[in-house]
């Protein structure tokens, strides 16, 4: 009977969901004051552009590397007052997943893992360069993915219809 005991729970241990964090670190930093020192003559009141992208890549059964691309770029007077680029990855383990679930954790859950890395990075790099405090807000990753996987269901029908057309 524990012999039975021992057998069904090694067999549901290898089902449950597995998610662990390996490692998180900075893979890229850039930061750029093009038009200093004459950018800090002027007015300081930016237009901030944010641009984010997100990239996996399996690197073992269960273990991918994650990728969050942080990209801000401050003007003043059309004139670019500083650019910082972050690269934030992370090493996850994740296993027993289903396909649909495997691919939100990759693309919702370990982007909001790395997002608060990527922020503290950027506000230190602005703060560094002397510009004023420099706080991205709060980023709702799991809307963005929810997002995406409309956008992508859409464009399938729209090209499943224009197959059948």
């Amino acid at each position: 009977m524990a012999e039975e005991n021992e057998v069904e729970n090694s067999e549901a241990a290898q089902q449950s969901p597995e998610f662990a964090i390996q490692r998180i670190y900075t893979k890229d930093v850039s930061f750029e004051t093009p038009n200093s020192p004459a950018i800090f003559q002027l007015d300081w009141k930016p237009e901030i552009k944010l641009d984010l992208d997100t990239r996996s890549t399996k690197l073992a059964d269960n273990t991918y590397e994650v990728i969050l691309s942080v990209t801000v770029t401050a003007t003043v007077e059309d004139k670019t007052a500083f650019l910082a680029e972050v690269q934030q990855a992370g090493i996850f383990t994740i296993g027993n997943l289903p396909e649909a679930q495997l691919a939100h954790t990759i693309g919702a859950f370990c982007p909001t893992t790395l997002f608060p890395y990527a922020r503290e990075t950027v506000a230190s790099l602005v703060n560094r360069g002397s510009f004023p405090q420099f706080n991205l807000t709060p980023v709702n990753f799991e809307g963005l993915y929810a997002s995406y996987v409309q956008q992508r269901a859409t464009q399938e029908n729209i090209a499943q219809s224009s197959e059948t057309h």
